[in-house]
């Protein structure tokens, strides 16, 4: 049964008491409408609402973790191997967020080779967001070898980076098969051609 007008008014006025409703669609909203502070507060409920059944309430719990302190990297650690790609995304979005650097081994496997894209994209976005280095040669080779879609989220990523090897990746992908590839790799060498002058 749909949420009532009224519930939805109630929800928005204080989340927290919907993080334990019986309807899931409550759950999920009531979770994606706590603010950093209710979120920071409760930790543990979203800890049980990541342990939950819906992939939705999952999600979006994943989602909101990134919002929180340290505390929730244990339960991150635990969504990473959910079987849902939605929810290994969103890890990827919420680690990008914390920016711990210990959240990085995880990033690089996940972008390396996750079966989905769409999770491969936002890990290698968060290496570019965290700038750690060690993301700097797995970006290099998703650049070469990676699908499409992820090796243009890697031309992004790398630029925030400072090696040597990358304008050389970036002028290689401006020779890219892929016509996404190398707009977005053309982007970039213009804007380095312009810059220098």
């Amino acid at each position: 049964m749909p949420a009532s007008r009224e519930q939805l008014v109630q929800l928005t006025h204080d989340p927290v008491a919907f993080l334990d409703a019986e309807d899931v669609s409550l759950r999920r909203m009531a979770v994606t409408a706590l603010d950093p502070t209710q979120a920071q507060a409760n930790v543990t409920a979203l800890e049980r609402l990541a342990r939950g059944a819906d992939v939705t309430v999952r999600t979006a719990t994943a989602e909101k973790l990134g919002q929180c302190d340290e505390r929730s990297l244990r339960i991150l650690e635990h969504l990473a191997s959910d079987a849902e790609p939605t929810v290994r995304e969103a890890v990827a979005t919420a680690y990008s967020e914390l920016g711990d650097p210990q959240t990085v081994p995880w990033l690089i496997s996940a972008a390396a080779g996750d079966s989905d894209r769409h999770v491969r994209e936002a890990a290698v976005a968060a290496l570019g967001s965290i700038g750690d280095t060690r993301g700097i040669d797995p970006l290099l080779e998703i650049m070469k070898s990676g699908p499409p879609q992820v090796r243009r989220r890697a031309i992004a990523a790398i630029t925030v980076f400072d090696d040597p090897r990358i304008e050389g990746a970036i002028r290689r992908a401006a020779l890219d098969r892929n016509p996404g590839v190398r707009e977005a790799a053309e982007m970039l060498v213009g804007k380095q051609i312009t810059d220098s002058r």
